[in-house]
């Protein structure tokens, strides 16, 4: 039995020969490859069973964070292997580090040719000289086309696909990765020492530790490893927001933290007060690293694959999250429209990951096999198909690279001429033998259309040789067509061009359909109208969302010792500690206690007693007994604190909850690219639900008791403010709007 595949092994055999490896032996990267001196094996590579990393006496090589060097190979002469979880090493000089390193260079230059224009469009509203005006008019007309200038820069930066790509293959269609979204280093401790001083009475100082874990930990995140060490990374850090939240931002109380993030696509600047941006760019990233994770992942075997399939659905499932979650957020990047393609266009890359796991093995040339390989290839065009018409409405074509719209269209064209191919070689290789299942086939090749072409019947296609040939012929004739119109296409983009391993492989099918098409015509045929219906797309196996669970990572709070987050956060406001003599009265306290279940407050208190007259208070919470702190202590560790108290009595230090009612939340400033629409974003809700449980305890009979107290839930959502940009840009080409220089009149933005 004949097999062949149509995803080439290698660029070094015939073209004919690459899409029919069973008819030769697969070629594949050597075990023994040697990464010599001067190289760099970096951030999430793997150096595999008895590689080689050698070097000479001068120079070594290095395996960097993330990496993972397997059994059996060999790191020589002073190289160096350093692996962690905090992140790459953002020096490293990969192709994938320095990428990121170009993109936050031209993000910083985009800021500083917007200050720039702001100063400039100042100048020209204070001014009424007209030659000054005339010079100005000038200075903004260069800045804008310096704007255009590094937009295409980002634009080839977002087009330069082959280096996430798996570097151990050469010889499968690239898949198109997202980049990550850069945001500004930032500094906490100032903020959240001054925050806790005021609002929770503590040393900010002795927060040091604890505040340089959560900076560590967010630089981090700039630069994760491209593995599951980097996704966990990020889905821990996003687990602390909320916490952080609860913690430290206020709805009455301005932090003054501005969380700056760029757009992955146009590289214009949003930034925000609180912590909304900061979760849905994180989410974002999260999307993003899944969808390099699928790129990087070895095509050429089963397990390849099926890693490649998981990051794309996974990815896709993070990006629907974003979306449902956060709506209207300012960075055009993260918008529904933008979001909705980005998932389309991961599910269309996992179909065509599971076409290819499909196809690894080898496809039989047997008449069922073809015809359920076209229609599993007629799918993944229409996927394509899909992302391109989404690439291609206003105002997203002006936002993604042409590079990605391109490469959808030739996808479309290439898979859905690859339908046609098998189609035809089912019809031309396979004539209906009196030992086939006539029903069988009949049924097949009906359900393969939509309409059958030219009226005529699926049997009589079947029985009658000129018949199938006529047909397998006009599909022949469509995939040429296909192939032909893929490669115009592939022509169109530069960055296209220089993708060699795509332009060999659309070379190959379709010198393969020439071929097929020229063995099967005639000479005495000048005219041929009939022409292939379309086949309908149909799969086995769907690529669909899936939501991964690294995004609910379980974290421990770094500001736990400030007490349970249901009673100390940001919403409540509380006295200064102060201290409280306690003193026994004829074997009683004068008071209750009671704890839903941490921490114990002071209830039923009698007025009359010492305490009560030492300035105790009714609802009073308990922080301290003595030098020891109970803020995480419940009832009965507190009464084994107070049952021992003598006639001297012993001091506690309690606080009083100033005020019960939440303010309603007021704006924050955003800074947004130009986007004259009113965004909010819907923050996920912190709930530190516990059960409540109480008892009740005196001395006669017991002198302490303690009862159930109403649960406070910690829950927010924030809106932000009004932004309308209406400023454009004159240039005559179309692309996405910057900001309004007025937004960026904030110093810390810089």
């Amino acid at each position: 039995m004949e097999i062949f595949t149509v995803v080439p092994l290698s660029k070094a055999v015939n073209p004919q020969q690459q899409l029919f490896p069973g008819l030769n032996q697969s070629i594949r990267p050597g075990r023994d490859s040697t990464v010599s001196c001067d190289s760099t094996v970096s951030c999430g590579s793997t150096v595999s069973c008895d590689s080689t990393v050698s070097c000479g006496s001068t120079v070594s090589s290095t395996v960097s964070c993330g990496s993972t060097v397997s059994c059996g190979s060999t790191v020589s002469c002073g190289s160096t292997v350093s692996c962690g979880s905090t992140g790459c090493n953002p020096l490293a000089l990969t192709g994938r580090s320095k990428l990121q390193n170009e993109r936050a260079s031209i993000n910083q230059q985009i800021i500083r040719q917007m200050r720039m224009r702001a100063g400039a469009e100042n100048l020209l509203r204070a001014t009424s000289n007209n030659k000054v005006c005339e010079m100005v008019g000038l200075e903004l007309s260069y800045i804008n086309s310096n704007l255009q200038l590094l937009m295409e820069q980002l634009e080839g930066l977002n087009s330069s696909v082959d280096v996430y790509q798996n570097m151990q293959e050469t010889s499968s269609i690239p898949l198109i990765p997202l980049g990550l979204k850069e945001t500004k280093e930032m500094d906490f401790s100032v903020s959240f020492k001054d925050f806790i001083l005021e609002h929770y009475s503590e040393d900010g100082s002795s927060f040091e530790e604890e505040i340089a874990d959560l900076m560590d930990l967010r630089q981090a995140c700039r630069t994760p490893s491209r593995n599951d060490a980097g996704i966990e990374t990020l889905a821990k850090y996003f687990s602390h927001m909320p916490l952080l939240e609860s913690r430290f931002f206020s709805a009455t109380r301005p932090m003054g933290i501005f969380f700056t993030w760029y757009d992955s696509f146009t590289g214009v600047p949003v930034c925000q007060q609180n912590l909304s941006l900061e979760k849905a760019s994180i989410l974002f990233n999260i999307g993003a690293l899944y969808t390099q994770i699928g790129t990087r992942s070895n095509r050429q075997t089963a397990n390849g694959l099926q890693d490649a399939i998981a990051a794309f659905q996974k990815a896709a499932g993070v990006l629907h999250h974003l979306k449902e979650t956060f709506t209207h957020t300012p960075s055009y990047d993260m918008s529904p429209s933008m979001l909705s393609m980005l998932i389309k266009l991961m599910l269309a890359q996992a179909q065509e990951c599971l076409f290819e796991k499909i196809a690894l093995s080898g496809i039989r040339n047997e008449f069922f096999s073809l015809l359920k390989m076209a229609q599993e290839a007629a799918k993944v065009g229409d996927t394509y198909d899909q992302v391109h018409q989404s690439m291609i409405q206003t105002p997203i074509k002006d936002n993604v690279p042409f590079f990605w719209s391109t490469m959808a269209q030739v996808k479309t064209n290439h898979y859905r001429s690859l339908a046609h191919y098998f189609l035809a070689t089912a019809l031309l290789d396979h004539q209906l033998r009196p030992s086939d299942d006539e029903d069988q086939q009949e049924k097949a090749l009906s359900q393969a259309y939509d309409a059958m072409p030219d009226g005529r019947s699926a049997l009589d296609i079947l029985r009658k040789r000129e018949e199938r040939r006529h047909v397998g012929k006009a599909h022949l004739r469509r995939a040429v067509m296909g192939h032909e119109e893929g490669l115009r296409i592939h022509g169109l983009c530069r960055h296209l061009r220089k993708l060699d391993v795509l332009q060999d492989i659309l070379q190959a099918s379709h010198k393969r359909s020439l071929a097929k098409f020229n063995d099967n015509d005639r000479e005495d045929e000048f005219t041929d109208y009939l022409e292939a219906p379309d086949i309908i797309s149909k799969t086995e196996h769907k690529a669909e969302m899936e939501s991964p669970m690294s995004t609910k990572v379980k974290v421990t709070d770094f500001f736990r010792r400030l007490g349970p987050l249901s009673v100390f956060s940001a919403k409540l406001r509380w006295t200064a500690p102060r201290t409280v003599r306690l003193r026994l009265e004829d074997r009683d306290l004068g008071f209750t206690l009671r704890g839903d279940p941490v921490p114990v407050q002071v209830t039923s208190l009698d007025p009359l007693c010492p305490a009560a007259v030492d300035g105790l208070k009714d609802g009073d919470y308990i922080v301290a007994v003595g030098d020891t702190d109970c803020k995480w202590m419940v009832v009965s560790e507190v009464m084994r604190l107070l049952k021992d108290v003598d006639e001297d009595g012993i001091d506690i230090r309690v606080v009083s909850l100033m005020d019960s009612g939440l303010p309603m939340p007021t704006k924050s400033a955003t800074y947004c690219g130009g986007i004259p629409k009113t965004y909010s974003m819907i923050c996920l809700a912190f709930d530190d639900d516990k059960s409540p449980k109480g008892r009740k305890v005196t001395k006669k009979g017991s002198f302490l008791s303690w009862g159930v107290k109403n649960h406070l839930k910690s829950s927010s959502t924030l809106s932000l403010p009004t932004a309308d940009y209406s400023g454009t840009l004159p240039w005559n080409k179309p692309c996405p709007t910057f900001p309004s220089s007025s937004s960026y009149n904030d110093p810390a933005l810089y």
